[in-house]
């Protein structure tokens, strides 16, 4: 009985670290241009040192049926040079379709494999978006992890990212 009741204690006090969450909202504009391609995205963690902490998303034409849509993602630069060459692709529970015009919505807890070895520390939030035919822009926001208190950033892209707005709630 002892040993279960310790068990079971013992899963009340981890309980709350596990109930981290990450909530990442990327709003891709719509830009009024003859020739409009969706845009690719990566999202990812960054330590101090500029190297790569996480990966958390990354869109792209998952669906060529040529494969092609792979060799676009070298235009994503910073991500690309960082992780993506080293990434097999496609990534489960990572990498998904481009997304159309709005906002969309990436939900991380604790418990994803990005996350859940990821070691306590400020870290910078990277969102990287480059459109065929046009151009690329990277939005940078700071983020403590794990949080101690609930936190809402924002930035604003100025061409092809929109408000990339991040909630962490500990």
């Amino acid at each position: 009985m002892r040993i279960l009741l310790s068990f079971g204690l013992t899963g009340l006090v981890a309980a709350p670290a596990l109930a981290a969450e990450m909530e990442i909202s990327i709003e891709v504009p719509k830009l009024d241009v003859s020739e409009y391609h969706r845009p690719y995205v990566a999202v990812w963690l960054e330590k101090p040192d500029q190297s790569v902490a996480a990966n958390l998303a990354v869109w792209y034409d998952v669906a060529n049926a040529k494969k092609e849509g792979d060799k676009w993602l070298k235009d994503l630069r910073q991500w690309w040079r960082r992780a993506g060459r080293s990434l097999a692709v496609p990534a489960d529970g990572l990498t998904s379709a481009t997304r159309a015009p709005g906002s969309h919505v990436v939900k991380i807890d604790a418990a994803h494999a990005a996350l859940k070895d990821l070691a306590p520390g400020e870290y910078q939030l990277i969102v990287e978006a480059a459109r065929e035919v046009g151009g690329r822009e990277v939005v940078r926001i700071p983020v403590q992890w794990p949080p101690a208190k609930g936190t809402a950033l924002n930035a604003k892209g100025e061409h092809e990212l929109g408000t990339v707005a991040v909630n962490v709630t500990p």
